[in-house]
């Protein structure tokens, strides 16, 4: 029988890396001493930024399918735009983006963010006509010509009805947009 434990503290601390510097891995070795008792640790976060966010269950105890297939929707964009995806589903879901530069460009041109600029990524490899980049949320992966490649920023998201996302390129450049989800339902409910 699982024991219920009702009396959880949440610890947190920063880590300070300098900006240039990808952290590559984290080792954590808790010391505890001066204590008698149990102690159980669970569900270790690790999250970019300078505020504190809350914890979120994974979305597969919350979500079901709808029962429509996979939605597509395809763009040019020169220099930069911000394209509106209209879904019916009843909550949000990844988004599968692919972009196919029509011209070479430098490593960092090529970003993706939400609405105004939020949850923003950036492809850090340089990009030649024909290749093609893929941030994929329903994999976690991103590519450039089907090997993983290095991105700054978060997998994209899309709203439920109208979502917005912006795609900027370097300016003057063009390319070919490709914008792939499954629609979600809210499941049951938690409680």
């Amino acid at each position: 029988m699982p024991v219920q434990i009702n009396n959880f503290i949440r610890f947190s601390e920063s880590i300070k890396t300098r900006e240039d510097m990808r952290v590559v891995s984290v080792t954590i070795r808790p010391l505890i001493s001066d204590c008698t008792g149990d102690i159980y640790f669970t569900d270790l976060q690790l999250q970019e930024g300078s505020r504190l966010t809350g914890y979120t269950p994974h979305t597969t105890t919350m979500l079901k399918n709808v029962e429509n297939p996979p939605k597509y929707f395809n763009a040019v964009v020169r220099s930069g735009d911000t394209l509106v995806l209209h879904t019916s589903g009843g909550t949000t879901t990844g988004l599968d983006c692919y972009i196919y530069p029509n011209q070479a460009m430098k490593a960092g041109s090529i970003k993706l963010s939400q609405g105004a600029g939020s949850h923003e990524a950036v492809f850090l490899s340089s990009a030649n006509a024909g290749d093609e980049f893929a941030l994929l949320a329903s994999r976690r992966r991103c590519l450039k010509n089907g090997n993983v490649t290095p991105k700054n920023g978060f997998y994209q998201y899309t709203a439920v009805h109208d979502d917005k996302h912006q795609v900027q390129l370097k300016k003057g450049k063009s390319a070919r947009v490709y914008f792939e989800f499954k629609e979600m339902m809210e499941g049951d409910p938690r409680l």
